[in-house]
Order: structure tokens, then sequence, then C-alpha cells
């Protein structure tokens, strides 16, 4: 198909709000941004989301419920009011725009189990906005025996055709995930471990703020080596890849005791430390590293990056790209990828044994 406009959405694990991006796109070689907003989550909705994440890790699957419901009706909403703010702002009628590609709010990962939880109404989604919805990305490749994750590669990959390589994009969310992209062109992607989400919960917890702006508080403090050893001996980051994680999976507990400054040097080290050994993990040496996500922002933590892995860490901006639009972009250029029936993930990048397509087309 050739080009066409198309709005990508993203709430990601660290649940700070919802990233829009209107691009232009064939879901193959051509991207042209044109517009992105970001509109954060209040407080009660953080919280509300924070509850539905609680109760989907008990589940043994994904069942509906009082519970999860109100929250994926909240999320829909959210979607919707963000969607008309961006295209008033562009200046583009929702009847121009072919597809939006809606991620959806992540409440539980688990591959292992053959299951991944987003919530959010794709049907109800494209009902309200006249306009043709892909949803539910990652499922397909979960049935497959794929881990559903990391899927934005083949994004990267569009971004750094014309770059030298071997070359990796590192994106830091509530979790982090790496893609390699070889110097033929193949690509090797995996989840590397909490990026954001154990510095948030952290700060959260013992300071009373949503995040450690600008890395200040990790800035002041001193790595609790013994905290940072133990935190880093789990069989996990030696699994080859592909592998993906929830943002669950690893805890902020055994920093308990440490002060809120030694706390929170001692987590942005150990995300620092997952980049390190996920880069053993590749056949090559990246030439570059860029880094794109909320994490970029923090500049301790892309510091402690670059002394770990011994090369500079690029913020996404340096090849001309927005790196806070970067996953709603992607989540654009992959729903067109899903109405021309091209894959989204691949055995380097999820496991699945083949190329497969992914997503559920809603039309309104």
């Amino acid at each position: 198909m050739g080009s066409v406009l198309a709005i990508g959405l993203m709430s990601g694990t660290s649940l700070d709000g919802i990233d829009a991006a209107l691009v232009e796109t064939d879901g193959v070689g051509h991207v042209r941004p044109i517009a992105f907003r970001s509109d954060p989550y209040p407080e009660a909705v953080r919280a509300q989301l924070r509850a539905a994440s609680a109760r989907a890790l008990q589940a043994r699957r994904p069942e509906p419920s009082a519970t999860m419901t109100a929250a994926a009706n909240v999320v829909t909403e959210r979607h919707a009011t963000t969607v008309s703010a961006l295209l008033l702002e562009a200046g583009v009628a929702a009847a121009d725009v072919a597809v939006v590609g809606f991620h959806g709010q992540t409440v539980a990962h688990r591959p292992d189990r053959g299951w991944t939880w987003q919530i959010g109404d794709g049907a109800a989604l494209a009902a309200t906005l006249g306009i043709v919805v892909v949803d539910d990305f990652r499922s397909a490749d979960v049935a497959a025996g794929g881990q559903g994750a990391p899927l934005l590669p083949v994004y990267h990959a569009a971004l750094c055709a014309r770059l030298p390589r071997p070359v990796a994009v590192l994106n830091l969310g509530g979790v982090g995930n790496l893609t390699w992209i070889g110097a033929d062109g193949g690509l090797i992607a995996f989840d590397t471990g909490p990026a954001n989400a154990l510095i948030d919960d952290w700060v959260r917890a013992e300071a009373g703020q949503s995040h450690d702006a600008g890395g200040a508080l990790a800035a002041q403090g001193r790595v609790d080596q013994t905290v940072l050893t133990n935190m880093l001996d789990t069989p996990w980051f030696d699994l080859p890849p592909p592998k993906s994680l929830d943002r669950d999976d690893f805890s902020m507990q055994p920093a308990r005791g440490l002060s809120v400054v030694d706390g929170a040097a001692t987590l942005t080290a150990f995300t620092a430390e997952t980049v390190s050994l996920a880069l053993r993990l590749v056949p090559q040496r990246p030439v570059r590293l860029f880094v794109a996500g909320g994490g970029r922002h923090n500049a301790t933590l892309m510091q402690m990056i670059a002394a770990r892995v011994g090369m500079r860490a690029e913020p996404i901006e340096a090849m001309g790209w927005d790196g806070d639009a970067t996953e709603a972009e992607g989540f654009a250029y992959m729903a067109v990828r899903t109405l021309a029936g091209l894959p989204i993930s691949f055995p380097g990048t999820t496991g699945v044994p083949a190329a497969m397509a992914g997503g559920v087309i809603h039309r309104p």
C-alpha cells in the first residue's frame, strides 16, 4: 500500500500517561512524523491502573471483572480524548486518517503462561473516532510461542536503515529493551531488565515523587555494591534472547534500608548494569547506541550506562527523531503494516517460529 496518515498510541508500564503520534508512512521504508502529543494520567487514574495490574498479576489467565472493565473504559475514553486533541492541533480531519494503532495498557505480561494482557476496547475506540483501529498487537505472537515483546524492533530498523551497522536502539520505559540491527539487516531484540520501573517505585515510596527528575536523587547517592551484586545475581540475565519481562518481575525490596539517595543511586546502577549485560548477548558490538524512552531524560542513568558499556549512550534525537514519540510512532507504523498484511514480529525479536503479522482490526 502507499503512504497514509496513521496515529499511534502508547501508554507504557510506567503509567505516566498517553503518547499519541501522527505520522505519514507506508509501513515499510517511509516515515514522516507530523505531530505528537503527550497527556499525563491523573494520579487517581494511575492508582486505578496500578490496582488493575496488581489484580491481573494474581490471575491464572485474563478474565473479565468489574475492576478490569472499569479500568479498560477509562483507558479507552482517555485515548479517544487524546486522539481528538491531537487531530485538532494538527489540523487533520479524522476522515483523512487511515488507521489508529492502539496498544492499550499492559496490566500483566505472562508469555511463560501463554498469555499477555492489555486493556482497552479497540472496537469502542473505532466507533468513537470513526477511524479504523488496530489493537491487541501481542496476543497472536504469544499464542504462536513467542514472547510478545519487544515489538518496536521493526520500526527501529526502519529508522536506522541508512546508518552504519551494527547499530543498537535501547528503549528505556518501565522495562528496558534492546534492538540490535546487524550489518545484513538481521534483527535481535529482547528485554534488558527494569529501566525506570524500580527507580520510579523507589522515589514514589521513599520521596513522594513520581520519578527521579533528571536523576538528581541518584546523583547525590552512593551505590551499595552488596545490594547491586545481589540484585544482579539471577539466572535471567544469562538467558539468551529473545526474552521478555513483566514490569513487576523485579522488586525494589533489596534496596530497603538504604537512604533515599543511596537507594536511587543503587537502583539506577542496576538498570545501567542490565544494559551492559544485555550488550554481551549480541553477536557484535554496535558502532552506536541510541536511547529512546523516558529514561534518556535521566542524566545520571545515561552517564552510568555509558560508563558501564564503554561507549556513549546517545539520545535518539542525535539521528533526528523524537525519543518521547518513538514508541507511539512505532505503533502507527505497525498498524499500517497490519492493514497491509506485513509481519511485525520475527524469530530474532520475539522467538516466533517465523515472521508473522499481528494485531486485530476494528472498523467503525
